[in-house]
């Protein structure tokens, strides 16, 4: 029978690098925990770390224990987590991943609201370009620009964005309003690089807006810095079209030119189906959404 309070020691001495640093997260002295990792070793027949003056690097069996523990400890979060949400209340920590953009141009705007419902929630949000393994729960909750293709995950389609171009008033006031993609030649274009990690629907619409000849551009590696730069009437930008909802100052340039469809999706695993914290997002954000047709609904 395997030692559980052993692989925990191991777990953690694997996860630090270190006897000592390991011994100070579990409160316990260095030489208390080298003698469980020598027990460990004994029992399974093999070197599980090779020691180096600097520290502590797994084995290939080493590796192979580290990888089964990290999968143990994400599978107990998960019964941990289900049993909590047995209860009626809503608490508890709530890991929720998407791009960098939709998350700080929306989701952040309206998390105030989320915790005046839900005030004992805690919301890990973590924006990234990179897609988080969610069945390896990496997060709990993704949003993504893209269906996602991992299995066993629960999807909702949310809504549709398309990337097109801004600029404030005062700008257009300053510098004209562009009546042609010819006429960009007058601005100056702020919009993500290219060879930023991005949806390809608005990466290809900049290199289409690219092969027009354009006086001067500001290139930014997220919509976040695109956007400051236009409210600060630095040109005209190239943004997802959701973020006029909270910045009604900006005005649509060039009304014919747009990205392709961009799919919005909600995603979480299959075994966190019956999680109160889920679906307590799953049904603020969508109420968000529908607010934000109706809004559209009402100015169109």
């Amino acid at each position: 029978m395997m030692d559980w309070d052993k692989l925990r020691i191991f777990h953690a001495v694997a996860d630090a690098g270190s006897l000592t640093h390991a011994g100070e997260t579990l409160h316990l002295s260095q030489s208390a925990v080298s003698r469980q990792i020598r027990a460990l070793e004994e029992s399974l027949g093999s070197t599980l770390f090779h020691r180096h003056a600097r520290g502590l690097i797994l084995t290939e069996q080493g590796e192979l224990l580290f990888d089964a523990t990290t999968a143990m400890g994400k599978r107990l979060e998960t019964a941990v987590a289900r049993i909590r949400d047995s209860v009626e209340e809503v608490f508890g920590e709530l890991r929720v991943t998407t791009t960098t953009g939709f998350g700080s141009l929306w989701l952040a705007k309206r998390l105030p609201m989320l915790y005046e419902r839900y005030p004992e929630l805690r919301i890990d949000l973590m924006m990234s370009e990179q897609v988080l393994d969610l069945p390896m729960r990496e997060a709990d909750v993704a949003i993504r620009m893209k269906e996602p293709s991992q299995a066993d995950l629960i999807r909702l389609r949310l809504m549709s964005v398309r990337m097109r171009l801004y600029a404030t008033q005062p700008y257009l006031d300053a510098h004209g309003t562009p009546e042609t993609l010819d006429d960009l030649a007058d601005h100056r274009l702020i919009c993500q690089n290219t060879s930023s990690t991005q949806v390809s629907a608005g990466a290809q619409l900049v290199r289409e807006l690219m092969t027009y000849r354009i006086r001067s551009t500001l290139t930014v590696n997220n919509y976040f810095g695109v956007l400051q730069a236009v409210l600060n009437g630095l040109g005209i930008g190239v943004l997802p079209d959701y973020v006029t909802e909270d910045h009604p100052q900006l005005v649509r340039v060039l009304d014919g030119i747009e990205s392709n469809e961009v799919p919005v999706f909600l995603a979480y695993p299959e075994e966190l189906r019956a999680s109160r914290r889920i679906s307590a997002f799953r049904e603020f954000i969508t109420e968000q959404i529908m607010e934000r047709r109706q809004k559209e609904k009402d100015t169109s």
